[in-house]
């Protein structure tokens, strides 16, 4: 894991309550969809007991000429800091680690069970995808309260039109409180919610990415539908 400075060029909202954060592509830095680095503020103008550095996956795809990240906007000094901090500003990232990137084998269905910004390696993989025309069969599934809640939906929606491997299942659980219409799918995932969209459960290899709640929902509604613990690959996004 190599050690790379990156200078901030951009912040930009991408849902209610969550940012993105744009950063400068270092020479020489390369890596997987849906990998992940440690960011670190050198000199942050707020600091807390959780410290100045940070992970996160990767929400850029590789092809992509920037470095970004995404998260909700939890109120501790370093997400504030990322906030007020001026563009140039150098951090520095470690990386890239993780190793929750899309299967070799393109006879093999992939299916993201993903809610909120467990979305972020999602973005990376599918668009990386599309950029490079693979033929793996992709599902996403994308769990959000609300359409405004749900970051990166456009970009998805648009990475479906232009990939015919690529099929992205949003769903919203609280459209009561929604103030956009909605006319997909509602509700959490579940076995039903699987077997709408997929003909074979059994078949595919699964990315979950999210919430440390929803990661062990969905673990367990897989292994109640038979699916083998190779085919499962996991990602806990603890305190975002």
């Amino acid at each position: 894991m190599a050690n790379y400075k990156i200078k901030l060029k951009g912040r930009s909202e991408v849902a209610a309550g969550t940012m993105a954060f744009h950063f400068e592509k270092p020479v020489g830095f390369s890596f997987v969809a849906g990998q992940a680095g440690d960011f670190i503020l050198p000199n942050p103008p707020e600091n807390d007991h959780e410290g100045n550095k940070r992970s996160f996956t990767l929400a850029c795809a590789p092809y992509e000429n920037e470095i970004a990240i995404a998260t909700r906007m939890r109120d501790t000094a370093f997400k504030r800091s990322l906030k007020q901090i001026e563009l140039g500003t150098e951090l520095e990232l470690d990386g890239p680690w993780g190793e929750l990137t899309l299967h070799e084998d393109a006879k093999t269905p992939a299916v993201f069970l993903t809610g909120g910004i467990g979305i972020t390696p999602v973005r990376s993989i599918v668009l990386q995808a599309t950029h490079d025309k693979l033929p793996h069969r992709i599902f996403a599934f994308y769990s959000n309260r609300t359409p405004q809640d749900a970051a990166f939906l456009d970009e998805l929606n648009a990475a479906q039109k232009a990939n015919s491997n690529f099929t992205l299942i949003a769903t919203m659980t609280e459209m009561g409180s929604s103030s956009n219409a909605w006319s997909g799918e509602t509700g959490y995932i579940g076995e039903a919610m699987l077997k709408k969209h997929l003909s074979d459960l059994q078949q595919p290899i699964y990315y979950i990415s999210g919430p440390p709640k929803m990661v062990g929902a969905m673990q367990k509604l897989l292994k109640k539908a038979g699916v083998n613990d190779p085919n499962i690959r996991a990602e806990e996004f603890s305190g975002y």
